[in-house]
């Protein structure tokens, strides 16, 4: 029988600090969402191919994965609050280029600047909820990941309203770019002006974190699988309309984003461990029920399952590394976080060469597999 913990009243400052770390995940999300609304925009002003528009995309995730490990340095150097709002400052100047630039070259420049800002921002962020998450004493982070999720969605569906209205890209991009310095300027006072200690710019993650960063890496694979795969399995497995395909990305988002915002009342309830083992098995039966039964119906639900399996396991798994004792937090967040985006980057492309070896069919159910896997290794959460 579950015995509830007596709840932890805040000081103010703490609140403080709490609303902080709940806005820059929003403004992360913001930031981030508001760049897919104008990758049709880039390439067509680019003249560019699908070949070199996937080759121009990569800067992102080469930017970013660069510079998580040193975002982890100068965090644990001048603090969270300097590289946040550097960081996110950064992503507001480098929007509005991203959405007048015509030549490739600088197009690929401005996305690694983008890609850069957005890995630190994400890395630090993650540091800062850690750390504010141990001092308020009861689980955080699944609701620091929900305005994540919830600002990618207001940052994607706004950018297309605004579109829609009829403002250009730019007026568009810089009606986001108001609502992130908004959300920024509230923040940036109770942002963290420490960071943990200890950390080293290339620290190699092992032990725990390791464990703790493949189970991260398996996440985000599937995470990138939804993503890329989930519209395509859709028209051409189930033959639903390209018009159409979207909504399996958009049930997969829409039930991680109200898991993920419901979240902390789960963890606190069940606890990590079981959050872990059951939002695996969640997510592995809603793929296996979306791979299996020939129906659109079915595989819509079955993506809605997998959001919501997924939604708070991610979370959990940083909340540990809190805990673990093997890394400073300094260097075992970006470390993690550097994982997490590996997976998300390999996760199409292992997909797509499974598909091509076999069937999409059986690489989705091999995604079922690691996210069983997932669920057997929840024991590794128990350990510091």
């Amino acid at each position: 029988m579950h015995v509830p913990v007596p709840a932890v009243v805040a000081s103010p400052a703490l609140a403080r600090q709490q609303l902080s770390t709940r806005l820059i995940f929003l403004a992360a999300g913001l930031g981030i969402a508001a760049w897919a609304p104008l990758v049709p925009f880039a390439q067509a002003r680019g003249n560019l191919d699908a070949g070199n528009l996937g080759l121009l995309l990569l800067c992102i995730g080469a930017g970013s994965i660069v510079t998580m490990p040193l975002a982890g340095i100068a965090a644990a150097r001048w603090g969270c609050r300097i590289v946040l709002v550097a960081a996110t400052v950064l992503i507001c100047l480098m929007l509005p280029l991203l959405a007048v630039l015509t030549s490739p070259l600088l197009l690929a420049a401005a996305l690694v600047s983008f890609g850069a800002a957005v890995g630190a921002v994400d890395c630090v962020a993650n540091i800062q909820a850690v750390i504010v998450e141990r001092a308020s004493r009861r689980p955080m982070m699944s609701g620091f990941h929900g305005l994540f999720s919830l600002g990618g969605i207001v940052g994607a569906g706004g950018m297309s309203g605004l579109l829609s209205l009829g403002l250009s890209p730019l007026g568009a991009t810089a009606c986001m770019v108001a609502l992130i310095l908004a959300a920024l300027l509230v923040a940036a006072p109770s942002l963290l002006p420490y960071g943990s200690t200890g950390g080293t710019a290339f620290a190699l993650p092992h032990g725990v974190v390791l464990a703790i960063g493949i189970l991260c890496f398996i996440l985000f694979l599937v995470e990138g699988a939804m993503l890329d795969w989930s519209a395509v399995f859709l028209t051409t497995l189930r033959d639903v309309a390209p018009a159409q395909a979207g909504l399996g990305y958009a049930a997969f988002a829409a039930t991680m984003t109200v898991g993920r915002l419901g979240g902390d009342i789960v963890v606190h309830r069940l606890g990590g461990a079981r959050v872990v083992v059951l939002g695996s098995l969640c997510a592995a039966a809603g793929l296996a029920l979306a791979t299996v039964v020939p129906a659109w119906e079915a595989t819509l639900a079955g993506y809605a399952l997998v959001g919501a399996g997924c939604s708070n396991v991610v979370p959990v798994l940083y909340s540990a590394l809190g805990r673990q004792t093997t890394m400073p937090e300094s260097a075992a967040v970006p470390a993690v976080t550097t994982l997490g985006y590996a997976g998300i980057l390999a996760g199409p492309v292992l997909i797509g060469w499974g598909a091509h070896a076999t069937s999409l069919s059986i690489a989705f159910m091999a995604l079922v597999l690691l996210l069983v896997g997932v669920a057997a290794s929840a024991r590794l959460l128990r350990t510091p």
